[in-house]
């Protein structure tokens, strides 16, 4: 799935082959894997965890609070 993390700054993360994101979510940690459902949720303060297809290790980000959305198997993270 393709995935967007990004600030009002700047872009932290964009990848295509992502088969995993954990988020944390205002009411606990959550994950989204491939083909997932459209959803919208608010984002509390935490990391954020991407695994991306290729890579080792898993990458981390973190964030201070944001809004996830999930539509047609891309993810966006606008983040604060």
């Amino acid at each position: 799935m393709k995935v967007e993390i990004i600030t009002p700054d700047l872009t932290i993360f964009t990848g295509d082959n992502v088969t995993l994101i954990q988020l944390p979510g205002i009411d606990g940690s959550f994950e989204v894997l491939n083909n997932h459902a459209p959803l919208i949720s608010v984002l509390q303060k935490g990391k954020v965890k991407v695994i991306n297809t290729g890579e080792k290790e898993p990458l981390f980000f973190d964030i201070n609070g944001g809004v996830i959305e999930v539509v047609n198997n891309k993810v966006l993270v606008l983040a604060e």
